[in-house]
């Protein structure tokens, strides 16, 4: 019974609950937000920016050289809305409070 205790110990003082909360949601909801972001918001910013492909065809050349920026801020925007969501969700149901504090 003590080697339970402890492992519990173990896992609340170094953060591993939160560390697993974040990987397993992160990994969750990627697929949603990425077709939310590749369905519904590249296009919009696309139709904003003139460009009837979307966000992600956004490019400029330089010489024979062309620079994706489109693909780059689609990625940004999928990355902050994954962030924001586990953030949340993390915070919503009180996870953080599973940690032990030094």
């Amino acid at each position: 019974m003590d080697q339970i205790k402890q492992f519990i110990d173990f896992i609340r003082k170094h953060g591993v609950v939160g560390l697993a909360i974040g990987f397993i949601m992160g990994g969750a909801v990627s697929k949603l937000v990425a077709a939310l972001v590749n369905d519904l918001i590249n296009p919009f910013i696309g139709l904003i920016i003139g460009n009837p492909e979307g966000l992600k065809a956004a490019s400029f050349k330089i010489g024979n050289s062309t620079f994706l920026y489109g693909d780059f801020l689609a990625n940004m925007i999928d990355f902050v809305i994954i962030a924001a969501v586990v953030f949340f969700v993390f915070k919503g149901i009180g996870l953080d409070k599973l940690d032990k504090k030094d």
